[in-house]
This record gives C-alpha cells, sequence and structure tokens, in this order.
C-alpha cells in the first residue's frame, strides 16, 4: 500500500497599502523615521502606480534630510505618474532652497506658479520667490500665512520642520502662530493647531493649546482638535476646559480621542442629539457627558475606519437610543423617530451599529450589576 503525503498550501498572507501607510505614519508620528521608510517603501510595493504612495515617501525622505533623493520621487511624480499633483514642484524648490541652490529653487517655484497659479501653495510660492530674489531667508518667516494642508492624505510636509526650526529664533513667527490660532477663519485656525501640536520638545506648544481648549469663543470642534493634539503631546493630567457653557475639569489620560482629526459631522452628531435633549426633563447633566462619552468611544473604537454619515439626525437619534439603552430608560425608537424626522428603521440600523461595535447592552447590564450591588453594600 502506498503512502500518500498531504500536502499544505501555504498562503501567504498580504497586508493592503492602507495597512502600510497606517503603520508608516504612525512611526512616523513618533519620530522613528527609519521604520516608517519600510512602511512607506511597502505601500509602494503593494500600490507602483499610487502617486499619493510616492509622494508620502518623498515628504518622508525630505524630512530625515535626503533632499536629493526626495526631489528624485517628486520629479517621477510629476513625469511619471499624476502630472496634476503640481505641488511637488513646490517642494522641491523648497528642497532646493534648503541646500542653497537658488537658482534650482527660483525655477521649480515658477514652474509651480505656471502650472497652478491658484494653487493652495501659489501665496507662499510668490512669497517664497520674493525672499530668494531679495536673498534674505530670514524674510520668509515674515509670510503671515502658514501654509493650508492639503485635502489628500499626507504623511508630512518639509514646510513644517522648518517652521519648528524658526519658532524659537523668529518672535514674528511666534505672533503669527498665535494670532493663527484666534483667526476668523476655521482653515487658518486649524493648522495653527496643527503646528503647536507639533511642538513636542517645545512646552510652548502646550501652553498655547492648554490656553486655547479653556477659551469660552472657541468651537467645540476646534477644541476637540486641540484636545487631541494635547493628548498626542503626552499630557497626561487633569486639565481645565470650556465645554457644555461652563468650566470642566478633564483627565486627558482617560479621554478618549485618538482619531486623526476632529470631523465637523461628528460635532453634529453631539450638537443635534444634546439640543434634542434638552428639550426634555427627563435628562440630567451626567446624560449629557455620557452621551458625548458614547460616541468618542464608538469613533475611537472604528477608527481608522470612519463613519458613513450621509444624514446626521438618523446617528444623532441612534446614539440617544444608545444612551437611553444603557441607562435603561424609557424611550422607544418610534418616539426618537417622531423627534429627530426620521424613519424608525433608521433609528435602529445606526442603534443596531453603535452596539455591535460597543455592545452597549452587556455593558448596560453589568453597569447595573454594580450599581444594585453597591446600594446593597450601602
Amino acid at each position: 500500500m502506498k503512502r500518500t503525503k498531504t500536502t499544505r498550501k501555504v498562503v501567504p498572507f498580504l497586508q493592503n497599502a492602507h495597512y502600510y501607510f497606517h503603520k508608516g505614519n504612525q512611526y512616523f508620528q513618533q519620530n522613528k523615521l527609519n521604520k516608517a521608510l519600510i512602511f512607506f517603501k511597502k505601500t509602494i510595493e503593494v500600490e507602483p502606480d499610487n502617486s499619493i504612495h510616492h509622494y508620502n515617501l518623498a515628504c518622508l525622505l525630505s524630512r530625515m534630510g535626503c533632499l536629493e533623493r526626495a526631489n528624485q520621487v517628486f520629479s517621477y511624480i510629476v513625469n511619471k505618474l499624476d502630472p496634476s499633483l503640481t505641488e511637488c514642484f513646490f517642494l522641491m524648490a523648497v528642497n532646493f532652497g534648503l541646500t542653497d541652490d537658488l537658482e534650482q529653487a527660483r525655477y521649480y517655484l515658477n514652474l509651480y506658479l505656471q502650472c497652478s497659479p491658484d494653487g493652495d501653495m501659489a501665496v507662499d510660492a510668490e512669497e517664497l520667490l520674493l525672499v530668494l530674489t531679495e536673498e534674505d531667508v530670514e524674510y520668509r518667516l515674515q509670510a503671515g500665512e502658514i501654509p493650508s494642508q492639503p485635502q489628500r492624505q499626507r504623511a508630512c510636509k518639509p514646510a513644517e520642520k522648518d517652521i519648528l526650526d524658526q519658532y524659537e529664533s523668529s518672535p514674528f513667527m511666534q505672533q503669527t502662530l498665535w494670532r493663527n490660532l484666534y483667526h476668523t477663519d476655521s482653515e487658518c485656525m486649524e493648522n495653527a493647531i496643527h503646528i503647536f501640536g507639533l511642538m513636542s520638545d517645545n512646552e510652548a506648544g502646550e501652553e498655547a493649546l492648554l490656553e486655547f481648549v479653556l477659551n469660552p469663543w472657541v468651537g467645540q470642534r476646534l477644541r476637540l482638535q486641540a484636545l487631541l493634539k494635547l493628548k498626542n503631546l503626552g499630557v497626561k493630567d487633569v486639565i481645565p476646559v470650556f465645554m457644555d457653557g461652563c468650566r470642566r475639569e478633564v483627565d486627558l489620560q482617560y479621554y478618549p480621542i485618538l482619531a486623526s482629526s476632529w470631523q465637523e459631522s461628528w460635532q453634529e452628531v453631539i450638537d443635534i442629539a444634546l439640543q434634542n435633549m434638552r428639550g426634555s426633563t427627563g435628562y440630567s447633566e451626567h446624560f449629557f457627558e455620557d452621551l458625548q462619552a458614547i460616541w468618542i468611544d464608538y469613533l475611537n473604537s472604528i477608527y481608522p475606519r470612519m463613519p458613513n454619515i450621509k444624514k446626521v439626525e438618523t446617528w444623532s437619534a441612534g446614539l440617544e437610543y444608545a444612551l437611553a439603552r444603557y441607562h435603561f430608560l424609557q424611550v422607544t425608537q418610534q418616539t426618537l423617530a417622531q423627534q429627530y424626522h426620521v424613519a424608525a428603521s433608521s433609528v435602529s440600523v445606526r442603534y443596531r451599529e453603535i452596539n455591535r461595535v460597543l455592545n452597549i447592552e452587556h455593558r448596560a447590564y453589568h453597569n447595573m450589576l454594580r450599581y444594585l450591588t453597591q446600594r446593597e453594600n450601602d
């Protein structure tokens, strides 16, 4: 009798490009640039024709000081992959400027302005050209505006490192960042929050953001974004924060904000739910805090995925129902559907999604057991 050998087929486990980018960006945020480089290169191996992966790699190389190699990648992007990604010309100019090749820097700044006269970096390019023409690098610090962040997913910008390097020696840069933190334009404020959040080696960033979150005139979305930056800076103390119309104490060590930025639609879900709850006499103040905690916990749990929010009211109603289930309140999906002017089935769908991630009903049961045990002991 012949023996038959069972051969096992080994199926290799391959990660997708999004995974490699996420891992690389984590290492980048920790300033472990060599490890970030490994994962950014992996994204290109998986998706070699994706121009954004090459862009992230070039930005990282710039941060690491490999300016010549970075410019080679930027050049490859616009010449071989995506000619519309004209920001590469601007960043090439910055790198040439850092190596004192002013002629090439001026060339690529002019090329960027020719290709994208109304681009996101057009104002910065014009001001930098003026600086290079006058051969006065210090004048660049008096540009007045921090470069806007592109809407694409990007790992880093060489310009950010330059701003941080110049911050300590330039009182004008310090004043500019502070002024932009309280600007009337929200994008300008977001940019300033972002820059202050990068100052891990400078107490000025932490101090500015701590004062910002205590300011009663600051919008809630921007306040939460600043809290995120403070937590990323390593602040673990109990800090004063202006929230829900009054001064509160928040322990950042346990404050669950992990997402990369606080989206306006996320805040709308909370705002609409709180507005509906405040119209009822059945909620006390601590319910408002629990509602926000449930929503933030949900966002953290699904990160880096994002909720698909097409109709905010359905998410707000589902969130309030999750709160009601957690506290065993006598609130029905049909009642909330009428209050939020949505279908009861939509409330059910959103609640099931939140419950699937957070297991609200299981938590509620154990919460009730703790309450009853404590009451019996008392």
